[in-house]
């Protein structure tokens, strides 16, 4: 049985696919009532949608093989969460995408290789795949970018990206829902490396959140949720280890960095998606669909 929910997306203003800037020129077209922005000579088909709702509709069973999350526009039309939903809301505020809830185990992500990118559990060796024990925060992604697995950081020993979008730990009090869209304010950012891959984690908090005017950086991280930086990073070294896999590790000097440099890694990997739809790079098995 397929269920369908509401999720309101953070955004009410009309920004470009490439610049996520506000529209001011070009040609706007209407499809099925959904207003996109279009350049002449775009020569890719996914499209960014502005409309400030989505549903997302549930296909199959949780915690089964064929579950998915599908998220559909006003007209009910399958849309790409990583390729449909922006990315810049302006103001430093950005569209976070919850793959896992805090508090739960699943290890849910979109699937980058399926058409439309829902959302289900990742698998291996045909099993669902499981947390070790409950990630402690709202995890999921940011649309709109893509950790490019030809391009080595040279400011992180040279690792290359991991093939998927920028991953974000969202630290607010509120369990979310799969599938929510919500606007955030990144603070930090830790370069775990994964297996040789560099794997970001964005820290950001839910605008919504009582202490959001709290925080703007990574040191009111540390002020208004002592200790929350190093569980982190903590977490994401450990979580392998009940595997029998080795602890990930970090660069940058084994902490978080601050705001500034969080942002850079954001506009560098949106730059690096933005390559991806116009096929400037290859897509392997990614789903630009």
């Amino acid at each position: 049985m397929a269920a369908t929910r509401a999720i309101t997306i953070a955004s009410n203003s009309t920004y470009s696919l490439l610049t996520n800037k506000p529209f001011l020129a070009g040609r706007a077209l209407r499809l099925n009532n959904l207003k996109l922005f279009s350049r002449t000579n775009r020569s890719y088909t996914c499209k960014a949608i502005y409309y400030p709702e989505v549903t997302v509709k549930d296909e199959g069973q949780p915690q089964t093989l064929d579950y998915r999350v599908f998220f559909l526009d006003k007209s009910g039309k399958k849309v790409s969460p990583w390729h449909d939903i922006p990315l810049q809301l302006g103001n430093g505020v950005f569209n976070f995408i919850v793959e896992i809830p805090k508090e739960s185990s699943a290890k849910m992500e979109v699937a980058t290789d399926e058409p439309f990118t829902p959302i289900k559990q990742d698998t291996k060796k045909g099993k669902l795949r499981f947390y070790p024990y409950n990630i402690h925060w709202n995890y999921g992604l940011l649309p709109q970018t893509w950790e490019d697995p030809s391009l080595a950081n040279h400011e992180v020993e040279g690792a290359f990206g991991d093939n998927d979008p920028v991953d974000v730990v969202e630290i607010g009090e509120r369990q979310r829902k799969i599938g929510e869209v919500l606007k955030v304010k990144p603070l930090a950012a830790l370069a775990m490396i994964d297996e040789g891959e560099l794997d970001w984690k964005i820290v950001a908090i839910s605008l919504d959140d009582p202490k959001a005017s709290l925080v703007n950086d990574v040191d009111d991280v540390e002020k208004h949720f002592p200790g929350t930086l190093t569980a982190i990073r903590d977490w994401f070294r450990d979580y392998k280890i009940p595997d029998g896999k080795p602890a990930n590790r970090f660069g940058l000097g084994n902490k978080a960095v601050n705001k500034d440099y969080a942002l850079k890694i954001i506009t560098e990997t949106n730059e690096s998606w933005s390559k991806l739809v116009k096929r400037s790079i290859p897509a392997g098995e990614l789903s630009l669909v």
